[in-house]
């Protein structure tokens, strides 16, 4: 007789701020996946627009599928990941999935990331935009498609990462990988931490996978690309390659 095997327990980690509209579609959109032991988990800043209270009216409506963890101040979305991934963890999270709220991450894509993680015995896979398959939103301006290129190779570059899509931040991992590269200890802020998160799998070893993806405009709100992001993002792969982060 066959032994029926437990679905892994996944969680997608959500951080948000001022995103009160785009919450409820993401998760109506995540929860309609059918995916038998997903949860997710919004990691909110005080968002003076409502959202954390939008986000608890979730978590009450779907029965603990959505959990909520309120933090005091907008932090930064390197640190609001940190929390929600050790969160997960310490939960007995066995997958943990990075998503934004804004509705640019396709959750269609969300089934083949977690197949693909066990079928390529990979630590992380990638929803990628520059792997064969992958596009921008074409409602993107030029100079924002060139910005997020440049980016790309300018990591590399630097750290020479061997990843198409360095700076994405659509990913999912598993928690022995998340473990192994010490999250908690992660210091990197804004875009930038999805850089440090994959140097730091790249140094240990880990696979990644990159699986293609169609990057959506926002469809609501505001972008939180600012200078002060930009710069920060600009510095970090220095700083990673002279290891002034440790991990």
């Amino acid at each position: 007789m066959a032994v029926e095997k437990t679905p892994p327990r996944i969680v997608v980690v959500v951080p948000t701020y001022d995103e009160r509209t785009n919450l409820p579609v993401l998760v109506g959109l995540l929860t309609d996946l059918g995916l038998p032991g997903l949860r997710v988990l919004v990691v909110d800043d005080n968002s003076p627009d409502g959202t954390g209270e939008v986000a608890d009216r979730l978590a009450a409506e779907t029965g603990g599928v959505v959990g909520v963890l309120h933090r005091t101040e907008k932090d930064g979305i390197g640190r609001a990941y940190v929390a929600g991934m050790a969160r997960a963890l310490a939960e007995g999270a066995d997958v943990v999935i990075q998503m934004d709220a804004d509705l640019s991450h396709p959750v269609s894509r969300v089934p083949v990331m977690v197949d693909t993680l066990f079928a390529e015995d990979a630590a992380v896979v990638i929803g990628s935009r520059y792997v064969e398959g992958g596009s921008l939103a074409t409602e993107w301006p030029r100079h924002r498609k060139a910005l997020s290129a440049w980016a790309n190779f300018y990591v590399n570059a630097i750290l020479r990462l061997g990843v198409k899509d360095a700076t994405a931040g659509f990913k999912a991992w598993r928690a022995s990988a998340l473990n192994a590269i010490d999250v908690p200890s992660v210091r990197s802020n804004g875009y930038s931490f999805q850089v440090e998160m994959n140097h730091r799998a790249v140094r240990r070893g880990l696979r990644i996978v990159e699986v293609p993806i169609r990057f959506e405009e926002r469809v609501s709100g505001e972008s939180k690309l600012g200078l002060r992001v930009q710069i920060e993002s600009a510095i970090a792969p220095w700083k990673l390659l002279l290891g002034r982060y440790k991990g």
